[in-house]
Parts: structure tokens; sequence; C-alpha cells
């Protein structure tokens, strides 16, 4: 009698845990803010609007000052030989400055008199909105008919963007010219874990599961910063996207597959960066933490699907 009266009550507690959660989750929803596409029409670039250039690069920069001139230097090298071979082919690379207190605005604006504000751009936003928000900004006022997330650190080589180009050839036809194609460190998972803690390897485990669990199936590497969005897909995930921080990724792939966009995960070349701004266990809690809402205010209509539509 005492087992089953203990059950009960564990159901019961369980139960009442669990709406408490979704409760909180539903009330605590706070909604992105959708100034960054209002605040540019006019003559400003706007995702609404029809596509001028071939390619567009947006570069999250948040205290980048040291490693964004590797990055630069070898995505630039890149994109202007690129141009040579193919004068047909234009772009766009955006450097998103994040609130930074260091010197990456005056980094990144010394690319704009080098290669002229055409072809280099930099948004500066005053407050630290997180990766999210500066990749969000970026897409926001791209003109190109393809659009790259990129990290400043340039841990991926800049040439493999060919290999998630190619990703993305091979979902065509793309309903609605949507697509997305996820650069992926899955294939480099066991040489990483050997030089790994096992503190930070069980971390590692746990997020991947709650991934697998909450949200994400079908990618084994979601935090990928190199990603390829068709213009089209680019506007849908972006215009719903909530998460300003390190999760945010997850949530841009959790809105594809609701909106079922094909995706595709290619493997792409990457190197361990030092000055990493993840700090592991915190950042990985407000990433569970994240997950965690990211699943419950879509299952309780406190975040909705809106579809969007081009000039």
């Amino acid at each position: 009698q005492l087992g089953k009266l203990l059950l009960k009550c564990s159901k019961i507690f369980l139960i009442s845990f669990s709406s408490q959660i979704c409760a909180i989750a539903h009330v605590t929803a706070k909604t992105m803010p959708h100034k960054d596409a209002e605040c540019r029409k006019g003559s400003a670039p706007n995702i609404h609007d029809p596509a001028t250039r071939e390619l567009s690069v947006v570069v999250p920069s948040y205290n980048e000052e040291d490693r964004l001139p590797l990055m630069m230097d070898e995505a630039l090298d890149y994109l202007e030989k690129r141009q040579k071979r193919d004068p047909s082919f234009t772009y766009e690379v955006i450097v998103v400055n994040d609130g930074s207190k260091d010197q990456t605005a005056k980094v990144a604006k010394e690319y704009c008199k080098k290669y002229g504000s055409d072809k280099v751009r930099v948004i500066s936003l005053e407050k630290n909105r997180g990766k999210g928000g500066a990749v969000r900004t970026g897409v926001f006022s791209s003109r190109g008919k393809k659009i790259l997330m990129a990290d400043a650190d340039g841990a991926t080589k800049f040439a493999d963007i060919e290999k998630v180009e190619e990703g993305l050839k091979n979902l065509q036809p793309w309903p609605k010219k949507m697509a997305i194609s996820c650069g992926s460190r899955a294939h480099l998972e066991k040489d990483s874990i050997a030089k790994r803690s096992y503190f930070r390897t069980l971390l590692m485990y746990g997020f991947h599961f709650l991934v697998w669990f909450l949200c994400v199936k079908e990618i084994r590497d979601t935090q990928c910063g190199f990603k390829l969005l068709t213009r089209e897909a680019a506007l849908q995930t972006f215009s719903n996207l909530h998460i300003e921080r390190w999760a945010f990724d997850v949530e841009l792939l959790y809105i594809a597959q609701r909106l079922k966009i094909p995706i595709a995960e290619v493997a792409v070349n990457w190197t361990e960066i030092e000055g990493s701004k993840l700090v592991p266990f915190w950042s990985w809690l407000q990433m569970g933490r994240d997950l965690l809402f990211i699943r419950l205010r879509y299952m309780t209509g406190a975040w909705k699907l809106e579809a969007k539509k081009c000039n």
C-alpha cells in the first residue's frame, strides 16, 4: 500500500512539476525584436527585397580584433580569386560587430577601405545581443541569393564553401526555393574526444542527446557555424527566430524542419582556434535550458511560425 501511495504521489508531483515548467516557459516567452528588417527599409539593403548579389557572407563578431583578420584575409582572397575566374560571381561580406569592447569595428572597417564598402560592410550593434542576434541582423541586411554564416575565428577553411554549395545543389529541386546546407564536424568527433576532458565529453554528449530528444533529430552537428541558406530559406527561418545566443542554431534548424525545408549536412575541415567565447559549463547549461524552452514554447503556442513574403 505504501509503495502504491508513493508511486501515485510521484506521478502527481511529476505532472504538477511538468505543468509548472510549461507555464513558466509560456509566460516567460519573449519575441525576438522584429525591428531589424523594418529599420533598414528604403535605400538600405533588406532581406525582403530581390537579391542583387550571388553570395552574402555574414560574420558575427564579438571582441574579435585578434582572430578576425586571419578569417577575413582568407575569405576575401578566396572570393576575389573566384570573381576573377567568373566575373558574373558577385559577393558581399557583412561583419556584424556585436557590441564589442575592443577594436573589432576598427579592424573590420579597414577591410571596407581596402575592398570598398560595396564588398565589405560593417554593422555595429550598440549592445551585445549574442551570436544569434548578430547573425540575424546581418541576414536581414543581406543582398545575396545565397547567404553564408561564417564564424570570425576562421575555424572552418573558407574554401569549404564549395562543399556546402554542392550539398545545397544536391537538394534540388528546392521547394519554394528553400534549402539549407550545414557544415558538419561530426566526422571529427572521435579525434576531438581524445583531446577533451571526460567532463567536457560528458557535457557534449548530454547536449547532443537533448538536441536529438527535444528538437532536431536528423542533423548530427547543429553547432558548426558554417551554414549556407537560400535567400528564401533565410527569410523564413530568421523571421521566426527567437533565441539570440548559443542555441540559436538549434532553433533555426528546428524551424526549418517544421517548415519542411530540406537540409543537407556536409563534412567540412575544422581546426580548434584559441580564444573561444564559449564557457563550457555555464554556456552548455544555458543552451540546455534554451533547448527545453524551444520545445515547450512552440508546443504551448507561445511561439508560432509565420510565413513571410518577399517583395
